[in-house]
Order: C-alpha cells, then sequence, then structure tokens
C-alpha cells in the first residue's frame, strides 16, 4: 500500500464511510463456519483477480535504494498469476490500471465486479510514515530507509458484501506465509501510526481491518489486500527484490486459494471475459 503518510508517494484515495460495530469483524468470529465445505475446488470456474497497486505513472513508495514500489508490485503479481495458473486456476488475470486515483481505484473494482470473480487480491509493498525515515547515501544518492518494521499484513474491509469470506481468507493466506517462515508486522496497531493505525482482527495471521480502501469495499467478491513486505526497510528490501522470495509469497497465495476455493458455494461459472494474450487487464 506503499507509504501511507508520505506526500507525493500515496496513490491510495480514501472514501469514508463509517459503518457499526459488527461482532462478524471480530477476531473471534469464523466466517467459513457457515460455507459448506466442497470436496472438491472447481478452479476450471474460479477467477481470481490480481491488482497491481498503483501505475507506472505514480508508482507508489519509494524503496529504500529509490526503486518504486510499482516495479515490486508487478514482478510478484506476475510470479503469483503464475504459480495460481500452474495448479489449475487459469482463469486468473493480472489487473494493470493506468487510470491515475480516485478514478483509477473505482475503475479497478468496476473491472473485478464485470469480470465476475472470485476473488480480488491487490498486490502491494508496504512502507511507513514520513516521521518514522531516517537518512542514508546509497550509490551517492540521499534516500530515505526505517528498519525498524519487516513483514507482511493482509488488510480486509468489513464494507465489502462478503466480509466474512474476505476475512476468511485474509486468515488462509496469513497461515500459508507462516508456515512458509514469513512473519508480519505489528507497527499498524501501534499509536505511532496516528491515523492509520488499524485494527488487528487476527492475531495469529495478520489480519488488519481497513475498511476506506476503495478496492476492498466495491468489489462485490471476497477482497484482500496483501503488504509484502517493507521495501523501506534496508534489508528486507533486497530479500523481496529475489525470485526466491517472489516464488516463496507467490506459493503461499496459491496454497490460500485453493483452500479457499473448497470452501466456496458451487455456483455455475461466470462467462469469461475477452481472452488476453498474457492474462493481462488493462
Amino acid at each position: 500500500m506503499s507509504q501511507l503518510a508520505r506526500a507525493g508517494a500515496v496513490t491510495l484515495v480514501f472514501f469514508m464511510i463509517l459503518s457499526p460495530v459488527d461482532p462478524v469483524r471480530g477476531a473471534g468470529h469464523s466466517p467459513a463456519a457457515a460455507k459448506p465445505v466442497l470436496a472438491h475446488c472447481e478452479r476450471s470456474a474460479f477467477r481470481i483477480v490480481l491488482d497491481v497497486g498503483h501505475t507506472r505513472e505514480l508508482p507508489g513508495a519509494l524503496s529504500a535504494r529509490g526503486v518504486p514500489e510499482y516495479a515490486f508490485n508487478l514482478r510478484l503479481a506476475e510470479a503469483v498469476q503464475q504459480a495460481l495458473i500452474a495448479v489449475g486456476f487459469d482463469k486468473t488475470v493480472r489487473l494493470v490500471t493506468a487510470t491515475a486515483p480516485w478514478p483509477g481505484l473505482v475503475e479497478r473494482a468496476v473491472r473485478a465486479n464485470g469480470m465476475h470473480a472470485s476473488l480480488f487480491i491487490a498486490v502491494h509493498h508496504d512502507s511507513v510514515p514520513d516521521e518514522l525515515l531516517e537518512t542514508w547515501q546509497y550509490e551517492g544518492q540521499e534516500n530515505h530507509f526505517s528498519d525498524r518494521f519487516s513483514g507482511y499484513s493482509i488488510f480486509v474491509s468489513s464494507d465489502n458484501p462478503d466480509r466474512a469470506g474476505s476475512l476468511a481468507f485474509g486468515r488462509m493466506l496469513g497461515k500459508q506465509l507462516q508456515q512458509r517462515g514469513l512473519h508480519y508486522t505489528p507497527h499498524y496497531m501501534l499509536a505511532l501510526m496516528g491515523r492509520h493505525r488499524h485494527q488487528l482482527l487476527d492475531a495469529d495471521a495478520g489480519v488488519y481491518r481497513y475498511d476506506q480502501l476503495v478496492v476492498l469495499r466495491e468489489t462485490r467478491m471476497p477482497a484482500v489486500l496483501l503488504e509484502a513486505g517493507s521495501i523501506i526497510n534496508r534489508q528486507e528490501e533486497l530479500e523481496l527484490a529475489t525470485p526466491e522470495r517472489r516464488q516463496l509469497i507467490a506459493q503461499g497465495v496459491a496454497a490460500a486459494v485453493e483452500d479457499f476455493c473448497a470452501t466456496r458455494i458451487r455456483r455455475p461459472a461466470a462467462k469469461s471475459p475477452a481472452p488476453m494474450p498474457d492474462r493481462t487487464w488493462r
């Protein structure tokens, strides 16, 4: 999601809607319990939309070494798409949007809804607010960094029409990432985050509540936003830039999608969108 408080780097636009407290939003609720578990996941009918966060012109945060977040997002989304197709989810679509916020955020949700997607995953990389940044020299250039926090985070919106499904998938995703040796960052629940502080819905999986994110609120299918790790952390940036880390995350996402697909109620297959040569929707 990329440095939520940094001027010029932020491209997420919030449309604030306050919702009443609901027990579904709490960490103790098990959203998947009410849904019958299918013995077989219909992968050929299960479409996943991978939303590449930000745009080429408005690329999000800069890493500790000056690399735009968008470059990290695009490479990871490609790896996740390949991993999903490899296990049978051949209707996986990589969504690349050029329109700037806030119309661009709405456009992402509209496209996913138009494709009748079964699951929406926004792919991002994380940073920190400006007041936590420090300065260092890298290759003769002044850059900003913060090594205080590392790890992934997962966000869901209680205003999503299938908020129980969103939370269920978020939990599955967090557990799969942790089984691969990854950990979530706790800094979103700390007071130092100010207005960017969020409620931790699942303290085991690392799932946070963030109601105002347009791409999570306006999509009509279960939706999560994955912050794959902190690119403003100098060590984690190096790890996130490697094919090995991308493959590790991609495998975790694919395993979580397999688990989640098996819990969904059987529905008729939706009509496919026009075929794209590289399965990228622009």
